[in-house]
């Protein structure tokens, strides 16, 4: 075998030739598919700061997930046709509110999020 010619940037035609290593399930285990109505980030962040609150506004929520009021109603507006969230919209005076909790459904969809994430982390340091 010859010696590596530079590439383009000077380096090694090897060292871009690197092996890259996926974990992959055994065979004899079934992988389940996390649920994409929670994985998606904004969506968890959501959830998880409604299981740690009984209910957050709007602002609280895009203040706490840095995020615009469009993406937040949009993920929002996905997590309640779902059955994940609840959303109360009312006056304080003249300025209106919304508030969010968090619906059993929601609950029992996180906790088995998380027993899912918890078994990828296990079997990866397991490896």
């Amino acid at each position: 075998m010859g010696k590596a010619q530079p590439g383009r940037h000077g380096h090694s035609e090897e060292r871009g030739r690197r092996r890259e290593t996926v974990a992959r399930p055994r065979a004899d285990q079934a992988v389940p598919e996390l649920d994409p109505m929670i994985h998606e980030r904004i969506r968890l962040g959501i959830v998880s700061a409604l299981a740690v609150n009984d209910r957050m506004s709007f602002n609280e929520l895009k203040r706490l997930l840095n995020t615009t009021d469009g993406n937040l109603s949009v993920h929002a507006r996905k997590l309640e046709e779902a059955g994940y969230l609840g959303c109360d919209k009312y006056f304080d005076g003249r300025v209106p509110k919304t508030e969010f909790w968090l619906t059993a459904t929601g609950r029992k969809s996180l906790q088995r999020y998380l027993d899912h994430m918890e078994e990828i982390i296990r079997a990866t340091r397991q490896g």
